[in-house]
């Protein structure tokens, strides 16, 4: 009876085993799959409105989603630091099936370009890991925002590590939330360390440029030395 009862057990845990190596797989590497599929999806859905004319220019500090565009998205994200041709679509929002989708603005924060903090946040594991390198980025990086309309050329000023609770960094002035704005900034965050929620990484950048999408010179994109 009791070789039988070892036997049953064993057999349990070595289902559960292989139940917790395709949770595994599954978190790690096929949400990835998913979200890059739906994020390549919207981009192209936004290129398309873009040479149309029919997007929104931007998102507004009172979080509506722009009319027309696939999920609320309404602009195209360039970090060149990350990779050659590395872009995802900023939809408006910060919950989980916005981040499963590409990098979300947070509510009531500024739009591209905007006077105050355009303040992003993405994945760093899992769901397409938008900002899995967020600390590869090096002070005068540039950063684009596409909307329908303009390009806007962002260059990092530096980073913090912070905990979560510390939401002054997405504020109009970062860490400093009861002042009024004087200046476009753009925030963005993620989670530190990797594979891992204690913290966050955050990125500071300020508004360097404003450009025709047709006057964009592919040598504004790229990442400096270092």
């Amino acid at each position: 009876m009791a070789r039988r009862l070892l036997g049953v057990a064993g057999e349990l845990l070595v289902t559960l085993g292989a139940l917790l190596l395709l949770f595994v797989v599954w978190q790690l590497w096929w949400t990835d799959v998913v979200a890059n599929r739906q994020a390549a999806q919207v981009v192209e859905r936004l290129r398309e409105d873009f040479a149309d004319d029919t997007g929104s220019t931007a998102a507004g500090g009172d979080g509506v989603a722009p009319v027309g565009l696939p999920s609320g998205a309404f602009a195209l994200l360039h970090v060149p630091r990350f990779g050659d041709g590395w872009v995802r679509p900023v939809l408006d929002g910060t919950d989980r099936e916005v981040l499963a989708s590409g990098v979300g603005h947070y509510d009531g924060t500024a739009g591209p370009g905007e006077v105050g903090n355009f303040a992003v946040a993405g994945h760093r594991t899992t769901w397409g890991r938008p900002f899995h390198d967020i600390d590869r980025l090096r002070a005068g990086d540039r950063v684009l925002v596409e909307t329908a309309d303009h390009v806007y050329v962002y260059a990092v000023t530096g980073h913090e590590v912070v905990p979560p609770t510390e939401v002054d960094v997405v504020a109009a002035v970062p860490g400093d939330p009861g002042a009024a704005p004087e200046r476009a900034v753009l925030t963005m965050t993620s989670c530190h360390p990797r594979y891992s929620a204690a913290e966050r990484y955050v990125v500071h950048a300020e508004l360097l440029d404003t450009l025709d999408p047709a006057d964009l010179d592919p040598a504004l994109s790229a990442a400096t030395e270092g």
